[in-house]
């Protein structure tokens, strides 16, 4: 008997043994897999991965999932049952900036199974370049090392303000007519556009292969113009003209943010140092071209220094009216005149250099309307005119005051017009010191006479006893090369000689 029984018993247990699968035996070991996460995946500087769903089986019971990137945990999961979901989601972080990212995905099961899958996101690298389609309507930051390129004209429109950090290269592309394109700030709107020294701002055409952190371009000389429009700065002070406010001339009348001119002569259009515009003044009509740096209306609150205009097809730079200020300027190698002033411009320009003006180093017009200013300031210049058509163009009653300008290199062809129709106009202004410190004579029509004193250069830099061939106001020297250490000229060995 007691053999049956242990016969059975021993059947028994065959039998529970043999009726168990070996996923029901905590005994047995079942392992676990992830499945679902691929081996490998790309996405662009600081873009999204995922989501991407990782499937993970444990038959003896799952734990928890741990996601690491590289030594880092990320997130560790719990989970339970046999078999759990999990959405994989990440978003690049500046530091991922073109490399591979290796993520580990580890999963545990109740008996201290693991199993582990590895994927390497492949991070672009940074955009540098942006093209820019549309106005901008809202505060923006164009930021230090990119470039970016105007497909169109764009406005800063009113209430919007525009920040361009230090070493930012602006492009414009090519385009005439209405196409031209051109940075316009609008009645209103604000740029503030402050450059450094060594990182000056640059507005160039989108032929120029410069790139952030050069000054020199590579490819373009101080003489190509035309390649893209300009900078057009707009604001809310008087102007003397036959309307309160006008359209700016570059700009078609369709376009609304081309109106300039008010009533508030301390107008804030915000901050404009060590900016270099070159390479523009694309022609959109007849006799219609868009200056380097065009002033209408700006009023004194407006703050511009350290500028430089090279390449422009028409002027370097023209005030239309306003009031504000503009110091250490430099002009060179305009397609027009260098400096245009215009509608009772109230305002100062002191510290400046043009080299090499295409038509006049200076068209200085006075009012065209009723109102008519305070007149306006030149102070502290040097003038290189070699290829100029000429010194001065005044009209009959330009309002101006100018002390300290030197202008040398000249030749027989260059000559000062109007000058006599404005000398019955002066108003007050300083102009007379010009006129008794000629080193030449005038004829009636305000031309200089062939028979006047040698044209050897004589301007010597650095002097307090210069002797120049044309000297107005006292007898000091005008700007100096060191306040334009920063400009393209300088970088280029154009004032080695100044």
């Amino acid at each position: 008997m007691k053999k049956i029984l242990s016969l059975l018993a021993a059947f028994g247990v065959m039998f529970y043994l043999s009726s168990c699968s070996d996923d029901d035996d905590p005994a047995v070991d079942n392992g676990v897999t992830i499945e679902g996460i691929p081996a490998t995946a790309a996405i662009d500087n600081l873009g999204t991965l995922g989501p991407v769903t990782a499937t993970v089986s444990g038959a003896d019971g799952l734990v928890s999932l741990v996601v690491t990137k590289g030594t880092t945990e990320l997130e560790t999961v719990a989970l339970s049952g046999t078999t759990a979901s999990y959405d994989f989601t990440y978003t690049a972080v500046a530091e991922d900036e073109d490399s591979n990212v290796v993520f580990t995905f580890t999963a545990t099961d109740i008996d201290g199974d693991v199993a582990t899958v590895t994927h390497v996101l492949t991070v672009g690298a940074a955009q540098t370049t942006f093209s820019v389609t549309e106005n901008i309507t809202e505060d923006a930051t164009w930021t230090t090392g990119n470039v970016y390129v105007l497909e169109t004209r764009v406005a800063v429109e009113s209430g919007a303000t525009l920040t361009i950090e230090e070493g930012v290269v602006i492009k414009g592309a090519a385009g005439t007519g209405a196409n031209a394109t051109a940075l316009l700030v609008a009645r209103g709107a604000t740029l503030n556009a402050v450059g450094t020294a060594t990182a000056p701002i640059i507005f160039t055409s989108v032929a120029d292969d410069i790139e952030p952190g050069q000054i020199v371009s590579p490819n373009l000389t101080d003489d190509v113009n035309g390649l893209w429009g300009g900078l057009i700065v707009l604001g809310n002070a008087r102007i003397s003209a036959d309307n309160e406010s006008e359209q700016i001339e570059g700009i078609p009348a369709s376009d609304a943010n081309g109106l300039y001119g008010g009533t508030d002569d301390m107008d804030n259009s915000g901050t404009i140092s060590y900016v270099s515009v070159r390479h523009g003044g694309a022609n959109i009509g007849e006799g219609n071209e868009i200056n380097g740096i065009t002033l209408g209306g700006v009023g004194s609150g407006t703050t511009i220094d350290h500028v430089e205009v090279v390449g422009n097809q028409d002027d370097g730079i023209e005030w239309f009216g306003g009031t504000v200020s503009v110091s250490d300027a430099l002009v060179w190698s305009t397609g027009d005149d260098a400096i245009d002033t215009d509608q009772a411009w109230a305002g100062t320009l002191d510290n400046f250099i043009v080299i090499n003006a295409g038509d006049e180093a200076f068209e200085l017009d006075g009012p065209e309307g009723s109102y008519t200013g305070a007149g306006h300031t030149l102070s502290n210049g040097s003038i290189k005119v070699a290829g100029a058509s000429g010194m001065i163009d005044f009209d009959d009653n330009t309002d101006v005051d100018m002390s300290n300008i030197y202008f040398f290199d000249l030749d027989e062809s260059q000559d000062i017009e109007g000058y006599s129709g404005y000398s019955a106009n002066m108003n007050g202004f300083g102009i007379m010191n010009f006129e008794s410190t000629l080193p030449f004579t005038l004829d009636g029509d305000g031309d200089r006479t062939s028979s006047t004193t040698t044209l050897d250069v004589v301007f010597v830099d650095g002097s307090d006893a210069v002797v120049t061939e044309v000297a107005m106001g006292a007898n000091t020297v005008g700007a100096t090369v060191s306040d334009f250490a920063f400009t393209l000229a300088s970088q280029t060995g154009a004032l080695d000689d100044f």
